[in-house]
């Protein structure tokens, strides 16, 4: 009961803490993306949860599928989507380069990156990386992942050469020998291991940053009650998919047309346990936001951590979750 009546209490200084504005009126449609990567995006587009909480109010939910952060950014940031599944990271990336996003909501904590290379690789350390071709992703987790692990090796991104692809293009020129190694991203990266043997030369979680849902500044402020009701539907999602591991590796393959054994992999290395941002999520952004500065990934003099201060927005998630906790303690 203590833990309960401090979560509602929490919930109510944060609501207190939200921009005031006056609220636009519910839009006919709400538009999500959906990602391989982000396993409760499939269960909650699978089991219509959105849909079901939101047709009694007139309002239609359509689905983006996104193949990685820069894309799913893209969209929110043109105007394609109103919420958008992406890595922590790319997030602050996103707002440090002038993109008006908050983080609202943390879907999980994968270990969906690593650098690999083929299975016959010589290479057996990221300093042997030198002088090398590495597929990534720019502006996604994978891409900064494999910056920080060159920086922790006493690299730079101008000791190797760089080469930019898509998540499933870069995995193919890993497995056809166009690249030496490969910044991967889960469930290519986990295909790529079972499927064509390929090796993870160098895992870190602390450089994988969280799996968030972001908005933009302007539909946080115009629909504050739409989010919360997506955050609840995200919330079942994830409920689920801790109650229910095997049917989610089932549908993550189906839905990735993925062997299961892969699917299975993936979810091994993801965790489900805490959705509600705050101190452990926005210091683990700051820890990992200095190399955006030291590698020119946003302007000279930019005050990261400033900028994961005005990101990570904890208020609406933690109404919802307290309500969630409060309804199941009574």
């Amino acid at each position: 009961m203590k833990k309960t009546a401090l979560r509602v209490g929490l919930a109510a200084l944060f609501a207190a803490w939200l921009p005031t504005a006056v609220q636009a009126a519910p839009p006919k449609e709400v538009r999500l993306d959906y990602a391989y990567y982000a396993p409760t995006s499939l269960v909650l587009k699978q089991q219509a949860l959105l849909e079901k909480a939101l047709e009694p109010q007139g309002i239609s939910v359509k689905w983006v599928f996104s193949q990685g952060s820069n894309r799913s950014l893209e969209y929110l940031n043109g105007g394609s989507t109103d919420f958008a599944s992406t890595a922590g990271l790319a997030a602050v990336l996103s707002r440090a380069n002038g993109a008006p996003i908050k983080t609202i909501y943390v879907a999980s904590r994968p270990e969906w990156t690593a650098l690999v290379v083929p299975k016959d690789s010589p290479i057996q350390s990221v300093a042997d990386l030198k002088g090398k071709k590495v597929a990534a992703t720019k502006g996604t987790d994978p891409f900064l992942f494999l910056l920080q692990s060159l920086q922790k090796a006493g690299l730079n991104k101008n000791d190797v050469e760089i080469v930019h692809l898509q998540h499933p293009d870069g995995r193919v020129a890993l497995e056809r020998g166009d690249v030496q190694a490969w910044a991967g991203l889960d469930p290519l990266m986990a295909s790529s291991e079972l499927q064509a043997g390929s090796r993870l030369l160098y895992r870190n979680r602390d450089f994988n940053s969280y799996s968030v849902l972001s908005v933009t500044e302007t539909f946080a402020k115009q629909q504050p009650e739409l989010i919360e009701q997506v955050i609840a539907a995200y919330e079942q999602a994830r409920q689920w998919a801790i109650a229910n591991p095997d049917a989610l590796a089932q549908l993550l393959a189906d839905e990735a047309k993925l062997p299961l054994e892969v699917a299975k992999l993936q979810l091994s290395r993801t965790d489900f346990s805490n959705s509600q941002p705050g101190a452990e999520h926005v210091k683990a952004l700051k820890a990992a936001a200095p190399i955006l500065l030291e590698e020119g990934l946003v302007r000279p003099g930019t005050d990261v951590a400033g900028v994961v201060d005005q990101l990570i927005t904890p208020q609406l998630a933690a109404k919802v979750i307290a309500r969630s906790v409060a309804k199941a303690g009574n």
